[in-house]
């Protein structure tokens, strides 16, 4: 029997946390994406706290009438920002089983011309 939009992806959420892990130095950048909105945020995985974070209904960037694809690159310049002031510069992505196209691939671009490096 075929496996559901959602099971696949969590299995592959899965498979990738195997590999991909965040430390204070270089934290790891997960990201959510639901039909209208687009989360980030930057998650230090050994003290299990969350260093910043991004979202699509932050009020700067949701007064702003853009695409979903432009407000996911705006949404990864503003996490860059928050983690520059934070003294994050490097980051691991998680794509959080989402494949890297469309509105993942805009955030991770907005992140990159923000400053952050992965």
């Amino acid at each position: 029997m075929a496996l559901s939009k959602m099971e696949r992806r969590e299995r592959i959420r899965f498979r990738i946390r195997k590999t991909v892990t965040g430390s204070a130095e270089r934290p790891r950048l997960a990201v959510f994406r639901s039909n209208k909105e687009i989360y980030a945020q930057l998650i230090d995985d050994v003290s299990g706290k969350t260093i910043g974070a991004a979202s699509s209904r932050d009020k700067a960037i949701d007064t702003a009438k853009l695409s979903k694809t432009d407000t996911a690159k705006l949404v990864g310049k503003t996490l860059a920002e928050v983690a520059l002031k934070a003294g994050v510069s490097e980051v691991t992505f998680d794509r959080g089983g989402y494949l890297y196209h469309g509105r993942v691939k805009s955030l991770a671009e907005g992140a990159r011309e923000g400053g952050l490096k992965f």
